[in-house]
């Protein structure tokens, strides 16, 4: 019998096909061991420098100076190297136990890594830099030892295949990791973290000192998977704990002394809890309440606005959902509303509208701060904030919806464009400085028995 010579020829391209395709997504794979695999401290000055090392020193006794560890997550959400974060966390208990310190942890999200020469770990060191800065000077202006800043840099595989264009599709798969990793190992890290800030109240003996340890926490994209997965329990809980009919009413407690989370990548129904008991009988806050969340989302955000429910859309086609009524704390009163669980279901958080709580936009008159004075005053601006009222911040205006409380400490910030270019590029410096803001506002330590 005489085969057909067509046949043969696409059989083989078939096969060439097939082997190409292997070839380039073996090759393709992003690394899948730790990069930080040296323990010992070390000193850095230039880029290069450090590249294995998962504790660095940044110019030691000077303005600027930082700490900046790496830990590190595998796939399934274990511990890379438990001795990575043993050796940082030990060196951060250390300090904590001696110095008043400011740590700020970042977890990176898609398309990134704890690889040297990363850029979020480029980004990251400046603006680890410039709260060094600040509490430098501040501890000049009032007198006081600045305190230690301390850098956390968590990263896992936010890249699974490197290839261009073909990475794009790994959005789904490396969404399934984010949650994995949020549920497993990174509790742990997170709870020894807020022990490491809280060391000085165990040691305490009879006087009672002010605590100016503070904690903040950020997520990007799929790192604010990661992190709001940790932590979305532990946040309701704490909430309830300061509601009133409890033993005490008090501001409202979240994790640390903030978290923020920028273009994340998950679904808006999973903040409901938190909505729903922020909104609870329209409660008022008292005027020394700080934000405790703060969800930053572009309207540029493509992959969050439109391929995110795109996929959701497919994943969800089987499950049966219903409409909610609920309510928004407007300057009237409570106003019902409605929402669909479906779109809830769909959607990401930054762009499900009835969770809206400010937009941020670029600022109509720049308002420089130079001293640290002006710093200070950051809290006595955010304390006196009304219903649909501006913040006005160095570069950008924070518009409150109405929709909320003004002191609702859940802030969930749908921002312009031009701020927040894509899914990617969000550290523009308006938004670098709006972040250094929120950080300052909610870490400003105590003088003279205030803050």
């Amino acid at each position: 019998m005489i085969k057909n010579p067509t046949n043969i020829n696409i059989k083989s391209c078939i096969q060439l096909f097939l082997i190409f395709s292997v070839f380039l997504i073996i090759n393709g794979c992003a690394q899948n061991d730790a990069y930080r695999i040296n323990f010992a401290p070390c000193t850095f000055n230039q880029p290069d420098d450090c590249s294995q090392n998962a504790l660095q020193y940044y110019v030691p006794n000077q303005a600027a100076e930082y700490r900046l560890g790496f830990v590190e997550f595998d796939d399934q959400g274990q511990l890379r190297q438990r001795e990575q974060m043993e050796a940082v966390l030990d060196n951060y208990y250390t300090v904590a136990a001696k110095d008043d310190v400011l740590l700020i942890l970042f977890i990176h999200g898609w398309h990134h890594s704890a690889r040297p020469g990363d850029d979020n770990i480029f980004e990251f060191r400046k603006l680890l830099e410039k709260i060094a800065r600040i509490e430098n000077t501040s501890a000049n202006v009032n007198n006081h030892a600045p305190r230690k800043i301390l850098g956390l840099y968590v990263g896992w595989r936010g890249e699974s295949i490197e290839i261009p264009l073909l990475n794009k599709i790994t959005f789904w798969e490396r969404k399934n990791t984010a949650h994995e990793i949020g549920l497993q190992g990174v509790n742990e890290l997170l709870l020894k973290v807020e022990e490491i800030v809280n060391i000085k109240i165990g040691m305490e003996t009879t006087e009672h000192k002010p605590r100016n340890n503070r904690l903040i926490v950020i997520g990007h994209s799929f790192g604010g998977t990661v992190l709001y997965t940790a932590l979305q329990q532990i946040m309701a809980d704490r909430f309830v704990d300061s509601r009133p009919k409890k033993t005490h009413s008090d501001d409202a407690k979240g994790f640390g002394d903030l978290v923020i989370l920028m273009n994340p990548a998950f679904e808006a129904i999973r903040f409901a809890t938190l909505y729903d008991i922020s909104q609870q009988d329209c409660r008022n806050y008292f005027p020394s309440q700080l934000p405790r969340m703060a969800i930053l989302t572009s309207e540029k955000d493509y992959a969050t606005r439109f391929a995110f429910p795109l996929g959701r859309s497919f994943s969800t086609i089987f499950e049966t959902h219903k409409t909610s009524k609920r309510h928004h704390c407007t300057a009237d009163g409570p106003k019902e509303v409605f929402i669909e669980q479906g779109e809830a279901d769909r959607n990401a958080i930054g762009h499900f509208k009835p969770y809206h709580t400010h937009e941020l936009v670029p600022a109509t008159t720049k308002q420089l701060r130079s001293n640290d004075s002006k710093y200070s005053d950051l809290k006595n601006i955010w304390s006196k904030q009304i219903n649909e009222g501006t913040l006005h911040f160095e570069d950008v205006d924070l518009i409150h919806l109405g929709n909320t409380k003004p002191l609702n400490p859940y802030l969930n910030i749908y921002v312009d464009g031009k701020l927040i270019p894509d899914h990617i590029k969000i550290w523009g410096d308006s938004i670098s400085d709006f972040i250094r803001d929120l950080i300052v506002l909610s870490s400003l330590p105590v003088q003279n028995g205030k803050h």
